[in-house]
């Protein structure tokens, strides 16, 4: 009889994309070309560094905000500062390392001009270093007994609810001497900063991995699911570690499944292309 060892788990990301665009106004003083930096009003609190950003015109006019690029709207990876400053970049781990030295040249526009902002996350990205994460399911109790009877009786259908933890060493950049340096994962930090994030909150989309070998593996087992941020506490020891443990609880349906890893056809926009009754359309996996 074959063991699963706990070397097997592993837990992707999705982030989700914000809900409604933000409206604002982009002006020529917003915009530091010798910086590469610039900044809007209603941004800071609502991306996140690393969030793959739309930007577009109100009036469909071409986009005067990034050197060479003559269309009214397109998507960069952001990095936002401290005091809600941004810098364009052309990957997620760029962005995630700030800096001016990779990001996008930009150009200050000739005029106010009132533009949309929206986050468009499409990938799953492996959180990094997990040290161990815990997944619960609960099916909600509903007592039916009537009076005069002598035993309890439940409902057998009660609400079906899943909370969870994971546990990981803080961190919140790329080292490339680390010895598992990756340019594609996420990190506990970003989790940390979704219990602050005012407009669309602090969902994300996850896949707990009780076993995973590759992709398209069909052997791969994990539970799916959306999920909310409840709590991150980081432990900061005298001697040791500095950890983070994020609690989550879901939010909709869940499910626990085996095979390869599903993933969805995209436009070069990155919206996902749609069947004609309106459900996303399925990459198969030859696996399968």
């Amino acid at each position: 009889m074959p063991v699963v060892l706990g070397q097997k788990g592993f837990i992707e990301l999705q982030r989700t994309s914000l809900q409604y665009a933000l409206t604002t106004t982009l002006d020529t003083s917003d915009v530091n070309t010798s910086r590469k930096r610039f900044s809007v009003d209603f941004a800071s609190g609502s991306i996140i560094t690393g969030d793959k950003l739309e930007i577009s015109t109100k009036d469909g006019s071409n986009l005067e905000l990034v050197n060479g690029h003559n269309y009214p709207d397109g998507s960069w990876f952001v990095h936002v500062d401290d005091v809600g400053g941004m810098r364009l970049y052309n990957s997620f781990a760029h962005a995630v390392g700030g800096g001016s030295s990779n990001a996008v040249t930009l150009v200050a526009p000739s005029s106010s001009k009132e533009i949309s902002l929206k986050a468009r996350n499409t990938s799953y990205r492996p959180l990094a270093r997990v040290k161990n994460y815990e997944f619960t399911t609960t099916r909600e109790q509903v007592q039916v007994e009537l009076l005069g009877d002598e035993f309890r009786q439940q409902y057998e259908a009660g609400r079906i609810s899943g909370q969870g933890s994971m546990t990981c060493e803080w961190e919140y950049r790329y080292v490339a001497s680390d010895p598992d340096y990756s340019t594609d994962q996420e990190f506990s930090a970003y989790l940390a900063r979704l219990v602050l994030r005012l407009q669309q909150g602090a969902d994300f989309n996850g896949r707990f991995f009780l076993f995973r070998e590759s992709a398209g593996s069909v052997n791969n087992c994990w539970y799916e699911c959306e999920g909310q941020v409840t709590n991150c506490a980081i432990t900061i020891p005298n001697v040791g570690i500095v950890e983070t443990r994020i609690d989550f609880v879901t939010s909709g349906a869940f499910q626990l499944k085996v095979g390869a890893t599903p993933g969805y056809l995209l436009q070069e926009s990155t919206d996902y292309l749609l069947q004609e009754d309106g459900n996303k359309l399925f990459l198969e996996d030859d696996a399968t």
